[in-house]
């Protein structure tokens, strides 16, 4: 369950960084968290090969940021697909 929410945390946040409004539902916002979680830790794990051999919860925020970071290039991929436009670009 613990993961469900994570995903949905930084399925969250990257649509939060990106302009516009994004209309997905709530079960894409978390396909996209998990994606961009997977992206950002594979990205991660091939910079830093050790940290992802030491768990220690302090050092957890590389891999949030690097989960939300993957995120965000996840949703502009599938904005970019889908050919959904920013409506605050397109009223300019």
């Amino acid at each position: 369950m613990l993961s469900l929410l994570s995903w949905l945390i930084v399925g969250l946040i990257a649509r939060a960084l990106v302009p516009g409004r994004q209309q997905i539902g709530i079960l894409l916002t978390i396909g996209l968290g998990i994606v961009g979680a997977m992206l950002g830790g594979l990205i991660s794990t091939a910079l830093w090969p050790t940290w992802a051999n030491d768990p220690d919860v302090n050092r957890m925020w590389p891999g949030w940021l690097m989960s939300i970071a993957g995120g965000v290039v996840v949703l502009w991929g599938y904005l970019a697909a889908t050919g959904q436009r920013d409506i605050s670009r397109a009223a300019s």
